[in-house]
């Protein structure tokens, strides 16, 4: 399958994945136990399907920087970016935060700028516009909402532009996309325990209803496929068309979840519509002049 596909099947993998997750949400009060479970479900499917079909002694070929920028871009994406996200979704749900996610893009030309000095063009300003207006929309979606309501999914946006530099990096140095996303989630495991033991809190209590723990299970599994296909198409594709194939997440969010948690907790209002597409539209222009 090329590259697109795989970018397409991730994009669609990870709009259903968001919709499940805030699903289970609804019975998961803690956002942080929420992530952990994320982490630990998608580490053992990917454990799983990484025994059954890779050499796994070539970790031990590979050198200590594969190995590292691995772990750093699990890491970024997955125990700092899925923890943005589950507080975003606890806070305004998934609808409203999956159009935030498309932010990504900006956010890449914005760490290009920093890192290289690569000064956007006239092209890409005009496509910044309708992008932060959008976000502007879909923050703003609820009457009581607050601007501060989109920063945990703007963070998460942060969080993904950033973790692909790392991915390109560990893929010099060892062609395995499965063994990659595999050690980056398990470390990303690693690191969470170690947060959670030194938050101090109980997980007690945490694993409130057997619905909510199946939901967890199929998201968990369905993220885990979905980041291991996005991993194999930036292996064979640009990072900009892998975002920009991504985008196939956002309409299947603003359908699917309010028939899963209920019109009442997920108001997808004409607003929300309209700031989705300003976003998308954006970060379509943005990929295409950059």
């Amino acid at each position: 399958m090329s590259a697109a596909l795989w970018a397409v099947a991730s994009g669609v993998g990870f709009g259903v994945f968001q919709s499940l997750n805030r699903r289970a949400l609804v019975d998961i009060e803690d956002p942080y136990v929420s992530t952990f479970i994320n982490l630990v479900i998608a580490a053992l499917a990917l454990l799983g399907v990484a025994l059954a079909t890779e050499d796994v002694t070539r970790l031990l070929d590979a050198g200590a920087w594969p190995l590292l920028a691995f772990a750093a871009a699990g890491v970024v994406h997955f125990l700092l970016g899925w923890t943005f996200l589950n507080l975003s979704q606890r806070r305004i749900g998934a609808a409203r935060t999956s159009p935030l996610l498309t932010m990504a893009p900006l956010f890449a030309l914005l760490i290009g700028v920093v890192t290289l000095g690569q000064l956007p063009t006239a092209l890409a300003l005009v496509a910044i516009v309708p992008m932060v207006l959008g976000a502007y929309l879909v923050s703003g979606g609820g009457e009581e909402a607050r601007g501060a309501d989109a920063l945990p999914g703007l963070a998460c946006a942060l969080m993904w532009a950033l973790s692909p530099i790392f991915t390109l990096e560990g893929l010099d140095g060892l062609d395995s996309p499965l063994l990659g996303v595999t050690l980056g989630m398990v470390a990303s495991v690693a690191a969470y325990g170690v947060f959670l033991v030194g938050r101090g809190k109980s997980l007690r209590g945490s694993f409130v209803a057997r619905e909510a723990l199946a939901f967890k299970v199929l998201a968990g599994v369905l993220v885990a496929l979905a980041t291991w296909w996005r991993w194999l198409a930036i292996d064979g594709a640009d990072v900009a068309v892998v975002l920009s194939l991504a985008l196939v997440s956002v309409p299947i969010v603003l359908f699917l979840s309010p028939l899963l948690v209920g019109r009442h907790l997920e108001r997808v209002t004409s607003k929300v519509w309209l700031g989705a597409g300003l976003v998308v539209a954006g970060a379509l222009t943005l990929i295409a002049v950059s």
